[in-house]
């Protein structure tokens, strides 16, 4: 460290600075940083970014911002952090900044936060079968017989999986907790007694699949899950069942999905796909068991002011000399998101 208050640069859009950054959250960053906070980089080759970055001792970073390159490094020798106000630092921090030692940290847990809320309500919602008894009204437009229509109605001693316990599956868990619910996980990474811990059971992704009322991911894109959902796993899902997908859209085959869809044999509630935007004539848009919603399950509006308020908060321990509450370390990238 330089000293109490560490020479900080923003390197971000202007409407993510804009977005994070209320003026109250502006004025405590000058209190914690030197900072020019009308100074907004997003790209580091330009006059105005090579001299920010030579005094630079911490950059902070979100959506917009450059990635964190080999040229970047060698302008910038005073350089010892980077603090990203948003989720995964995949796109930003390059192996030369790893080699160099800079310590980095991510609002990623601080993003799970809505991301769990927003699988909450569906996961008790599609129990609830709310979003099946909307069509049938809509369509029946008359009174519905709910207790013979939807005899399978409802959360009591259903039972949910969550494959992946990544910072947000886990909060998924945390967050079912009150609910009379089973829960299973499935990670690679987890044993039996973590699980516990957590307030799950541990399964195999098979088994999972076929005892699961609703069946959530939150595991990351690598190539070992490209689609992890694959025809055959699919098919395991049972009728009736929902998919929830807040994760990525790698992880399921999509056509094997869509034909487990037509027939309605189950439901889905997609806010990731791939491609990220689906293309007009796909028929996931028009299918009426699923839910499709575009990527808003992470911070939005109000909410992204929790990730800058985490990001100060990251600077502010740097500042005083303490390790950040959120780390990234190279080492575990091979295994999130």
């Amino acid at each position: 460290m330089s000293g109490l208050r560490p020479r900080v640069v923003l390197a971000m859009s202007p409407v993510a600075r804009q977005r994070l950054f209320a003026p109250d959250a502006i004025e405590r960053l000058k209190s914690v940083a030197e900072v020019d906070t009308d100074l907004v980089l997003t790209d580091f080759a330009s006059r105005d970014a090579r001299a920010a970055l030579g005094r630079a001792e911490v950059i902070l970073s979100s959506w917009g911002g450059p990635p964190l390159d080999a040229l970047a490094l060698a302008g910038a020798p005073r350089l010892r952090a980077l603090v990203h106000a948003a989720g995964s630092v995949k796109p930003y921090v390059t192996e030369p900044a790893w080699r160099r030692g800079i310590l980095v940290s991510s609002a990623a847990a601080v993003n799970a936060i809505p991301v769990a809320e927003y699988t909450l309500a569906m996961i008790l919602l599609a129990n609830k079968k709310a979003h099946r008894m909307a069509r049938t009204y809509r369509e029946r437009r008359t009174r519905l017989d709910l207790l013979e229509d939807f005899p399978e109605a409802g959360n009591y001693a259903k039972t949910v999986g969550i494959i992946g316990a990544s910072k947000i599956g886990r909060r998924v868990i945390e967050l079912l907790s009150p609910h009379e619910l089973r829960v299973l996980v499935c990670d690679p990474y987890l044993d039996d007694a973590t699980a516990r811990r957590l307030g799950a059971a541990r399964a195999e992704l098979d088994e999972l699949l076929a005892a699961s009322d609703v069946v959530s991911l939150h595991a990351p894109a690598l190539p070992t899950t490209r689609h992890m959902l694959d025809r055959r796993r699919l098919a395991l899902m049972r009728d009736g069942a929902t998919l929830i997908n807040t994760a990525r859209g790698s992880l399921v085959d999509h056509d094997a999905l869509v034909a487990e869809l037509r027939p309605g044999r189950i439901e889905a509630v997609l806010d990731v796909t791939e491609p990220e935007i689906l293309p007009p004539d796909s028929p996931l848009y028009d299918l009426p068991n699923v839910i499709l919603t575009p990527h808003i399950a992470g911070a939005l509006g109000v909410e992204l002011r929790r990730l800058g308020a985490s990001a100060i908060d990251e600077i502010a321990r740097y500042a005083a000399g303490h390790a950040f509450a959120h780390p990234v370390t190279q080492a575990e990238l091979a295994r999130i998101a």
